[in-house]
């Protein structure tokens, strides 16, 4: 087994055991943990001094992992997400859906919409595949802070209160556009 496998089940076994890992995505490190687990999330939310009520973003390894989230949409919206998520050369594109009974409120918030995205970046697709199911992902800095762009500056705002995946950002130069389904509005480009 390589060291880049070792690795990968570790950060697989730390989210199925609770934990928050940090992990590189398409332009930024990410915080995330099994969205499912009430207290980790909590837990990212504490080390990134996020109130609950913002909510965060899930990402999958694939639009399999994902359609549990696209039931509420018209066939329409379906096609413009999917083929965002399926363009190559597209930026990175996270998706404001309709909240499903998938949905805890620890992951919406105060918010009637889910945060949704297909990663682009290969690491993270293996992460999330491995886990067999999405991650959160919030960027991995506390509030106001820069985002964090290597592993080093994770470690200097989180010390060993994360397992970190070391890796490569994906080359992006700015974190992944965030659209609302429903009105097509871009709420951070």
């Amino acid at each position: 087994m390589t060291i880049i496998n070792e690795r990968l089940d570790l950060a697989v076994s730390a989210l199925r055991d609770g934990q928050v890992i940090a992990y590189p995505t398409e332009a930024v490190w990410g915080l995330g943990c099994d969205p499912w687990n009430e207290q980790a999330v909590l837990q990212i939310l504490r080390l990134k001094q996020r109130p609950v009520e913002k909510g965060v973003i899930l990402i999958a390894s694939d639009i399999q992992q994902i359609e549990p989230f696209l039931e509420r949409l018209t066939s329409d919206q379906r096609d413009m997400v999917i083929a965002s998520w399926k363009d190559e050369s597209a930026p990175a594109t996270t998706w404001l859906v309709p909240l499903t009974a998938e949905v805890p409120k620890w992951i919406s918030g105060e918010h009637q919409q889910v945060a949704v995205r297909v990663t682009k970046h290969l690491q993270t697709q293996a992460l999330c595949r491995a886990f067999g199911r999405p991650i959160v992902s919030t960027s991995a800095n506390p509030s106001g802070e820069p985002s964090a762009l290597d592993s080093a500056m994770v470690r200097a705002y989180f010390g060993n209160q994360v397992f970190v995946l070391e890796g490569a950002t994906g080359g992006a130069t700015q974190p992944s556009v965030i659209r609302d389904v429903g009105t097509g509005t871009v709420l951070r480009g």
